[in-house]
C-alpha cells in the first residue's frame, strides 16, 4: 500500500518556475519506478516523466524534454519535479504515480496553472 501527497502547485507566468513535492507514505517507495503524470481539461492524462528506483534511470515526455527534471530522495520518501520555462500548455493537475502490480497508485493531485 502506498499514499501519495502532492504539493508545490500553483499559478506562475509564462516563463517562470515551479517545484513539485509528493510525499509517499511506506518504507517500499524506494525501490518502485515512480512517475509524474498531469491531466488537462478535456485531455487525457499523460506521463510527464519517470524516475527508476535507484534514481539513475530516468524518462521525460517529448514535450518537456530539457525543461522539466525528475529527482527522488528516498531517505525522505520523496519525489519532485522541477519545471521551468513553464509554458500556458504545462497547464494541468499533477499527479504522482506508481505500479505495484497489480495496482496502480496515485495520489490527489496538484493544480498547475500557466497564465499572464
Amino acid at each position: 500500500q502506498v499514499q501519495f501527497v502532492e504539493s508545490g502547485g500553483g499559478l506562475v507566468q509564462p516563463g517562470g518556475s515551479l517545484r513539485l513535492s509528493c510525499a509517499a507514505s511506506g518504507s517500499i517507495f524506494s525501490i518502485y519506478t515512480v512517475g509524474w503524470y498531469r491531466q488537462a481539461p478535456r485531455k487525457q492524462r499523460e506521463l510527464v516523466a519517470s524516475i527508476h528506483s535507484a534514481g539513475g534511470v530516468t524518462n521525460y515526455a517529448d514535450s518537456v524534454k530539457g525543461r522539466f527534471t525528475i529527482s527522488r530522495d528516498n531517505a525522505k520518501n520523496t519525489l519532485y519535479l522541477q519545471m521551468n520555462s513553464l509554458k500556458p500548455e504545462d497547464t494541468a493537475v499533477y499527479y504522482c504515480n506508481t505500479v505495484i502490480s497489480p495496482r496502480t497508485f496515485w495520489g490527489q493531485g496538484t493544480q498547475v496553472t500557466v497564465s499572464s
